[in-house]
Order: C-alpha cells, then structure tokens, then sequence
C-alpha cells in the first residue's frame, strides 16, 4: 500500500472537516436558532392590474398612462448628425429600460432607451399615485 493511500496519511493530509473516520462516532451539530422572519410592511390593498403604491419610477408612471401622447426629448452624446430629438407618439408600452411608442399619424413604431430619454411633456392630465409616506 503506497502511503497517499494510507488512512492514516489522509487524515493529515486533508483538512479535518474533508476527512471523517467512518467508525468515528458523529458530534450532534449545534443548532441555530431559528430567526424570525420578517413581516412586509403594510403596503396597502393590491389590486390587480395597478402597480404597488410606493414605487414612482418613470417607467410604472409611463405604464399608468399607457394609450396617451407624449413628447419625448431624448439626448444622443457623441452622435455627430444630431444628439437631440423629439418623438411624439402614444405609449404602447413601457420597460424598465425601454419605451414604445407610436406615431399617431403613420403608425410607425419606436423603441427608445431609457438611458437616452431627457424627459416627457404631455398635453393631457396624468395618472399618477403619488408614493404613500412609511
């Protein structure tokens, strides 16, 4: 038998918590004590369909008003044809990093990133849910 496969070279060898005779009787693990869990704050009643009241980001207000026209002004740097433009059109849809709107009037479509959009002018009322105070 070639030591590195002797029992007795392995447990020097490998770490203690590797290596475990198997007549060796086993030590009962101490236990952890269970934490509680945590409870979710009251976030009020969710209704399907409406997003949850505290979140307010642009892409949950632009999906509140889904089928409204807006105008988006969006920043393009290091384009040298043009780093700004506007698009009008109707949300169709909105992500966390995208928006799709379309034209009204050719039915033509765009995919613009969020990480281009400057801001959003509408000339209508929006639906908005302002986040509720904790």
């Amino acid at each position: 038998m070639y030591p590195y496969e002797d029992e007795y070279y392995d447990m020097f060898y490998y770490p203690p918590y590797y290596y475990q005779h198997p007549e060796a009787p086993t030590e009962p693990q101490p236990t952890q004590p269970t934490m509680p869990t945590p409870t979710q704050p009251d976030r009020g009643i969710d209704v399907p369909g409406l997003l949850p009241i505290e979140q307010s980001y642009i892409e949950n207000i632009l999906r509140l008003n889904l089928g409204k026209i807006g105008t988006f002004y969006m920043t393009y740097e290091g384009n040298k044809d043009w780093n700004a433009k506007i698009f009008k059109g109707k949300i169709e849809a909105a992500g966390r990093d995208h928006i799709i709107i379309s034209d009204p009037n050719t039915g033509k479509r765009y995919l613009l990133l969020m990480v281009n959009l400057d801001y959003v002018t509408f000339d209508e009322e929006l639906n908005y849910i302002p986040p509720r105070k904790p």
